[in-house]
């Protein structure tokens, strides 16, 4: 059994942007973050995405805007972000507070500033495997993480588990594409399939992403086949000091063994999602008129 060292690939792909930014003539790219409210999870996360920026010589802009602003006031600071020409990406930190309806937010962010790929025309091209595009953030590090593990899709069954807009609908359209590394055979399991484990058994690569702890289990895993763990759960733990540990949505100790390569949580997919949302606001960037 190889791990799928997040960490490490993500380091790797870090030092790449920083040169590429280096090299890039007029002003550095510019990222705009709006976290809505105080989540404890958004912050860290947004946290993360300002620090990695800084180490890459990428601008962010952490825009804080309180938990009871309207949609309709959102929307006015979308638009104000979409019509600044020293922003090159946009990304409104996801969960946003009940009241605001996210996938119209998606859908508010300028394409050639959505750089978390959630609009509708982003979401489109991968579909139509159109490149100028931009590819969500984990489901372009799934992709990204296979490559550089000498992982190739082609011809093999890929199984994803979750059909979300966030990693499970894109992740398979990206799996299927007639392109280097992808033209795998794609099935797509969820909540609602019938005979889950017969299906995720025929897997030669399993990519779980449906959100819940340690879900996955040895009997669903075909022996050498490559696993996946998008999830990242707390669960209750009385040993730590936090009072919880993070797991994924695969039951790591009993499911690795069975691998030939797996993704550990955390430093799997995760730093991945970072550095990936990093390459879109260069590629941003450089798809906009120099300044």
């Amino acid at each position: 059994m190889q791990l799928i060292d997040g960490n490490q690939i993500a380091s790797t792909l870090i030092a790449e942007l920083r040169a590429e930014v280096a090299a890039l003539p007029g002003r550095k790219p510019c990222l705009a973050l709006v976290r809505v409210g105080e989540d404890p999870a958004s912050v860290s996360y947004v946290r993360k995405k300002e620090k990695t920026a800084a180490e890459i010589g990428v601008t962010s802009r952490v825009i804080l805007p309180p938990v009871t602003i309207s949609q309709a006031e959102l929307f006015a600071l979308i638009d104000q972000l979409n019509a600044d020409p020293d922003v090159d990406g946009i990304l409104v930190q996801s969960p946003l507070p009940k009241h605001i309806d996210e996938v119209a937010v998606f859908r508010r962010v300028a394409p050639e500033k959505d750089v978390d790929g959630f609009n509708t025309l982003n979401l489109g091209k991968v579909a139509q495997e159109d490149d100028t595009g931009f590819v969500a953030c984990t489901p372009a590090g799934i992709m990204e993480l296979l490559a550089r593990s000498g992982v190739d899709l082609k011809g093999r069954h890929v199984v994803v588990l979750g059909r979300s807009l966030i990693v499970g609908k894109p992740v398979a359209l990206l799996a299927l594409q007639k392109r280097a590394g992808a033209n795998g055979t794609v099935t797509i399991c969820h909540s609602a399939t019938t005979n889950l484990a017969a299906l995720t058994r025929q897997a030669d690569v399993l990519i779980a992403a449906i959100g819940r702890p340690e879900f996955v289990t040895a009997d669903m895993v075909k022996p050498g086949a490559v696993v996946i763990d998008v999830g990242i759960n707390r669960v209750a733990d009385a040993t730590r000091k936090t009072g919880y540990r993070l797991v994924g949505d695969v039951a790591f100790d009993t499911v690795a063994p069975l691998c030939s390569r797996i993704t550990p949580v955390p430093g799997g997919v995760g730093p991945m999602t970072v550095a990936m949302l990093m390459r879109n606001t260069i590629k941003a960037r450089r798809q906009r008129p120099v300044a």
